[in-house]
């Protein structure tokens, strides 16, 4: 009853809601309107450091945010400061399930609920494994009742109570070959597993209009099959997280700068951004470009939150 009543109440507001963003959001994104791009909601990994959220990026195709790759501690600020619409979205493809990548998706989610969204939303993530859970799991505990942590958003799950369905597409974490997880008329996504010490975890490589951009999620730079994936990539979102001389146990984790400078080299990428910066990165950063630099000459930059990154079309 107490439930119902509180739907009620919010669904009654939703219109006034509606129209007070509409009047105070005035900027439009820095994307443009036009032509496929990239924009990095966040730079930074777990820790606090340098004024960045954590992972989040957006793929922007003629002004709509189409695809949102992971939502880490303050991608719902950023998402916002972006100017994308949950309405846009036709997918949320997360790499996998630490903190510093799904931290904020239950704020998006309830965000959502405001939003005049009411078609489904795909959602893709890997499949558990070694203590982690799998995606639908995750969701699960999230969300759903009686003991979810956010069983209030328990709509969210069947598209019950005002929500839109978020609808789980679960990629097997030992996958080598692309693994498709959405397709439309613009759009393609595939997605493979990278070893991410014992974390199951998957890259993304988004197929749109003939360009190719990838993003390498958390991963030590060792399978083969991810720079496959990235071969002849039009755009790289690669995380730096560690400097060459990282510990054995930062370097399971995490690709050193000479494994990504290889990697992009031999797969001839055109064009890599540096992401996922944490403090142990930074401080050794010219460095660690010199370092990539004697394998990949193609074009390189290091992320900063909500830069954007426009795609030239083929």
């Amino acid at each position: 009853m107490v439930r119902n009543q509180q739907h009620i109440m919010v669904r009654l507001g939703k219109l006034a809601a509606t129209l007070a963003v509409l009047a105070a959001s005035s900027a439009t994104n820095a994307c443009g309107t036009d032509g496929v791009a990239v924009q990095i909601l966040g730079s930074g990994g777990p820790s606090v450091v340098d004024q960045r959220a954590s992972a989040s990026n957006i793929v922007w195709v003629d002004g709509r945010a189409r695809v949102l790759v992971d939502a880490g501690g303050g991608a719902f600020l950023r998402f916002a400061e972006s100017s994308a619409k949950i309405e846009d979205l036709s997918l949320i493809a997360i790499t996998h399930l630490h903190a510093d990548h799904v931290a904020d998706l239950p704020a998006l989610v309830k965000s959502g609920y405001f939003s005049d969204r009411t078609r489904v939303l795909p959602i893709s993530g890997p499949s558990g494994g070694n203590d982690f859970p799998s995606l639908s799991e995750f969701l699960n505990a999230e969300f759903s009742e009686p003991r979810g942590a956010f069983r209030y958003l328990s709509g969210s799950l069947d598209g019950s109570d005002g929500f839109f369905k978020l609808e789980p597409r679960q990629v097997p974490a030992n996958t080598k070959k692309p693994f498709e997880v959405f397709r439309d008329a613009d759009l393609t996504v595939t997605a493979v597993s990278v070893p991410h010490g014992p974390v199951p975890a998957l890259a993304y490589r988004v197929d749109v209009r003939g360009m190719h951009l990838v993003f390498s999620g958390d991963q030590n730079g060792s399978a083969d099959s991810f720079w496959r994936l990235a071969t002849n990539a039009d755009l790289l979102i690669m995380a730096h997280a560690v400097p060459e001389d990282a510990d054995p146990v930062a370097r399971k984790l995490h690709a050193t700068p000479s494994a990504i400078g290889l990697g992009a080299g031999q797969s001839r990428v055109k064009h890599m951004i540096l992401t996922h910066l944490m403090a142990r990165s930074l401080r050794t950063l010219d460095a660690n470009i010199a370092l990539i630099r004697k394998s990949y000459t193609g074009k390189l930059d290091i992320a900063t939150d909500l830069a954007c990154y426009p795609v030239p079309a083929p």
